[in-house]
């Protein structure tokens, strides 16, 4: 359990199907198919409650953005042509701060979006980029997601650290899947906004460290896998808590040490975590979820050892807990 949190992290499958809609409405029916195989999803809907995980984000991402010949694989009504990325790195690590460089990047993507238009404002101590829409269309929400933690990921590299966030707002109602959208971004989010927006601190818009051309063809060969999932353990204390839980042995991932870690006594841990939305045993059963699901996907232990190794005393209270996180027994989904 010594690895970072965001290594262990997933999705629901639901979190990426607005996605898959876009990209199956600009792909032949085989190559669409095609795609998904070579990702590691499933190409028929698996369960509702099944997971994603970033290994196969990333794959996903970087097989369609070129075979599709759209950097941004159908989420938006104009193609964006191969090298776009490329082009946004190149102008906005000229910058000299990250300020200048946030008012870029709206200038290069009102360029190209017809859809959408960024618009930048500077506002109660904060930076705010929003999506105005210019159209009656519903939003993208996969769309809306993918643009602002691209910002985000691009003011961060540009800064050599992760930028924090003041907030995020999305301008469609909350979706079954909401708490995913805590893995991406740093920051206090909701639902049904008037616009899309992402709010920096003005205090966080320094200036831009300088990036070498090597840095930039690293960050592009990576993309999207050194972005899109946040590494901040501040924002939310169900963070700090799973970055506790990766840390320590099972037999010490209990309640009360886990509280003395962060400084506080149980019942206000319990207290802060509700203001989360969430609860001490939520977020220990989907760290195990995560980990037995990256395991099964990349070694080939047998499933009872896995079981042992995320804290279940047989193999069957694992089989019974997996399937009631994924709709899959172990073995189904290691085939799968």
């Amino acid at each position: 359990m010594s690895a970072a949190a965001p290594s262990f992290s997933t999705v629901s499958s639901q979190f990426i199907q607005d996605w898959l809609v876009g990209l199956r409405a600009i792909c032949a029916e085989d190559d669409y198919r095609s795609l998904l195989e070579r990702s590691g999803l499933p190409v028929e809907a698996g369960p509702a409650q099944g997971r994603v995980t970033l290994d196969q984000i990333v794959r996903l991402y970087q097989l369609a953005a070129v075979e599709t010949g759209d950097e941004m694989m159908g989420l938006w009504s104009r193609p964006i042509r191969a090298r776009a990325l490329q082009h946004l790195l190149t102008t906005l690590r000229e910058s000299t701060s990250l300020a200048s460089a946030l008012y870029r990047f709206s200038t290069f993507w009102n360029l190209l979006l017809d859809d959408y238009q960024f618009d930048l404002s500077e506002e109660a101590e904060t930076y705010a980029l929003r999506l105005i829409p210019q159209t009656d269309a519903p939003a993208q929400r996969f769309g809306h997601m993918l643009i602002l933690k691209l910002a985000h990921g691009i003011l961060s590299w540009l800064a050599r650290q992760e930028v924090p966030l003041a907030g995020v707002a999305f301008a469609f109602e909350p979706p079954s899947f909401e708490e995913d959208y805590a893995v991406i971004f740093p920051a206090p989010i909701r639902f049904s906004a008037p616009a899309t927006t992402i709010r920096v601190p003005t205090k966080a818009l320094g200036p831009v460290q300088i990036r070498s051309s090597d840095d930039l063809d690293r960050f592009l060969e990576n993309a999207p896998r050194d972005w899109i999932f946040t590494r901040s353990q501040e924002h939310t204390q169900s963070l700090r808590v799973r970055a506790y839980l990766t840390e320590v042995p099972w037999e010490a991932a209990h309640l009360g040490a886990a509280a003395n870690a962060l400084h506080m006594t149980p019942r206000t841990l319990i207290r802060r975590l509700e203001a989360d939305g969430t609860s001490f045993q939520a977020i220990k059963d989907g760290l195990r979820r995560d980990i037995a699901i990256r395991r099964l996907q990349l070694e080939e232990a047998s499933i009872e050892a896995i079981a042992q190794d995320v804290g279940f005393s047989s193999a069957a209270s694992f089989h019974k807990a997996f399937h009631r996180w994924t709709g899959a027994t172990p073995s189904s989904y290691r085939r799968r």
